[in-house]
């Protein structure tokens, strides 16, 4: 085992360096990772660049200290593994791993009551300096921390997707679909792809999918959308209403990050129809809050991480139900982060970029 690894380290907003780390050392009830592959999801781009929800300000405290290694998507091989976590977790070296990216405590009102990815203590791999991620050569799994076994054969593409995936699984849970309904994502990353797979499962009368880069609306169709739009090419509100004989979607997933999306979306959905809320924003959103009410009467939920869904997602993968490999449209050395962030930031021609430490 080396004493030393690389990582990724964030010492501050756009403050990002590879440097040489200790290789975690490991409790009794912890394991140690050897990081195959780490996604950069959009909420680390957001972090970087200082974004004031992950830095704190006078509204929301910061969910993000430093310093500390980024990245909750990740995939590795367990080359470590204290005594009580090896009977506990029946793990033992060699298996392959993936882990929910909130470490919940257990304690709280929420954890008690089962509803753990709400958690008080809110501790997601990458944030806190007392819980680095998986953008290194190794990370460890805490105790409290949420494990699954992939199988052997489990492509490595499939692992750094299992993260985005459960949470795509959720936000659909979340919409409560029925069948026949008209079904609007909005916002085609990598979440929004996942959410396209498997809102497709749902049979919607009609699936749409809504971004403004052609790359990602060229994919949504490949992946199961049966109507893609480009807020710059046309109105897309006016299309949805068009669609439905003028009254809107049923159900709009917003997945855009982008205070347009929101709008949009209130515009566009019917009346007593659900909207789900996903994205993470870098600045508030201001809306006519009595479409919600007076007008529409609509039902608002958030969806937040992926509560009960790893397992599945493992599952859809593994049978190729939903595919990872059209998802993951960059697989980078670990010395090339920034451009990785960069990819991510400008979302021209990537989806899900990654980071192989071990590569």
């Amino acid at each position: 085992m080396p004493r030393t690894m690389r990582a990724v380290v964030c010492r501050g907003p756009r403050d990002y360096v590879l440097e040489d780390r200790q290789v975690p050392s490991v409790g009794k009830g912890d394991v140690l990772l050897a990081v195959e592959a780490c996604g950069i999801c959009a909420g680390d781009v957001k972090a970087r660049d200082g974004a004031a929800m992950f830095w704190g300000d006078d509204v929301q405290p910061a969910w993000m200290t430093a310093p500390v290694i980024p990245g909750h998507e990740f995939i590795g091989r367990v080359v470590e593994i204290g005594a009580e976590a090896r009977s506990r977790r029946q793990l033992t070296e060699g298996d392959r791993v993936v882990v929910e990216q909130i470490v919940p405590c257990g304690e709280c009102r929420y954890c008690r009551r089962g509803q753990y990815w709400m958690c008080q203590v809110h501790d997601i791999y990458g944030f806190k300096s007392h819980l680095d991620g998986g953008m290194a050569e190794f990370v460890r799994v805490p105790e409290k921390a949420l494990t699954y076994k992939v199988p052997r054969d489990f492509p490595t593409v499939s692992g750094v997707m299992v993260e985005p995936l459960a949470c795509a699984i959720h936000a659909v849970e979340r919409a409560d679909i029925e069948l026949g309904q008209v079904v609007v994502i909005a916002g085609l990353g990598a979440l929004g792809l996942c959410m396209i797979q498997v809102a497709r499962l749902k049979t919607p009368a009609l699936l749409i999918g809504i971004d403004t880069n052609p790359f990602r609306l060229h994919r949504a169709q490949a992946l199961g959308a049966q109507v893609v739009l480009n807020p710059r090419e046309q109105d897309v509100v006016a299309e949805v209403m068009s669609l439905t004989g003028g009254y809107g979607c049923d159900r709009y997933i917003e997945a855009t990050g982008a205070p347009a999306g929101v709008v949009q979306g209130l515009k566009m959905i019917r009346k007593l129809g659900v909207m789900v809320e996903f994205s993470v924003f870098e600045v508030p959103t201001t809306v006519d809050w009595s479409i919600i009410g007076d007008r529409k009467e609509l039902d608002i939920h958030g969806a937040h991480l992926s509560p009960y869904t790893f397992q599945l997602a493992i599952d859809y993968l593994a049978s190729g139900v939903v595919k990872a490999e059209p998802l993951v449209t960059h697989k980078l050395p670990l010395e090339q982060f920034e451009q990785g962030f960069d990819l991510v930031h400008r979302a021209q021609d990537s989806i899900k970029v990654t980071l192989w430490p071990t590569s």
